[in-house]
């Protein structure tokens, strides 16, 4: 099986309890969403990194300071599984995302198509695809970062687990902080099993506080790989310059 023979899990992502992750979203800058793939849609595109074909570039972290592991770019156009789960997701996050933006009082809105979106992009020179698969072996781990390319900033993305914990790796958790005006970071470690997806806030998200509503900035990373091999793939929803 291979990525251009995998049916676009659209019913999955229609059945997903939308009020809940928005809820999550609103509350914490994630959502987890159990079961979105298959075990054999994990294991194909994780099996896809070795190949060169639908990549457009690899990133050794270890050279940039990014941590330890490498990933790589899809190139356009994208495997269908990765494609079709960017534009079945997007119609849902967008509403998110508008609230968002208008409760912390910015200005930008999001078309409800996803192409609409990314002719946005175009337009501003961000024309290269990020959705990427990333590999990491022992002792592997990925700083805590924000995934910001460009002018053009869609404010929620999709990581989803390829690997089992316990079977094809140990360690390696998913970690979130959240940094909140005069307070200390807060840490969340989100406990996802092979096949399950994160909804996460990119950069930040609004809190409604005792004095209105303000603004949290958000990073996330993966903690050390201690055996085996993990594998992830990330779905942003704008490109880059």
């Amino acid at each position: 099986m291979n990525a251009r023979d995998t049916n676009v899990p659209v019913a999955r992502v229609a059945a997903i309890d939308w009020a809940q992750a928005s809820g999550d979203l609103d509350e914490q800058g994630n959502a987890v969403i159990s079961g979105l793939l298959t075990r054999a849609e994990c294991e194909m595109l994780a099996a896809m990194y070795v190949s060169d074909a639908p990549f457009r570039s690899r990133v050794v972290m270890e050279r940039h300071g990014f941590g330890r592991g490498e990933y790589k770019y899809f190139a356009y156009p994208l495997p269908d599984l990765i494609a079709g789960l960017r534009e079945a997701m997007y119609p849902h996050l967008a509403p998110i995302a508008n609230r968002w933006n208008e409760v912390m009082g910015i200005d930008v809105r999001f078309p409800p198509r996803h192409a609409d979106f990314i002719a946005r992009c175009h337009a501003a020179a961000q024309t290269k695809p990020t959705p990427l698969l990333l590999q990491y072996r022992a002792e592997d781990y990925n700083c805590l970062h924000q995934d910001l390319y460009g002018e053009h900033v869609f404010p929620l993305q999709l990581v989803i687990l390829l690997s089992e914990p316990g079977r094809d790796f140990m360690g390696g958790e998913f970690v979130m902080t959240e940094q909140r005006p005069r307070m200390q970071s807060r840490p969340m470690v989100l406990p996802l099993r092979q096949g399950d997806a994160a909804v996460i806030a990119v950069h930040h998200r609004p809190v409604q506080g005792t004095r209105g509503v303000y603004r949290v900035n958000l990073r996330h990373g993966v903690s050390r790989v201690l055996s085996g091999h993990r594998h992830t793939t990330g779905i942003i929803f704008h490109d880059a310059a």
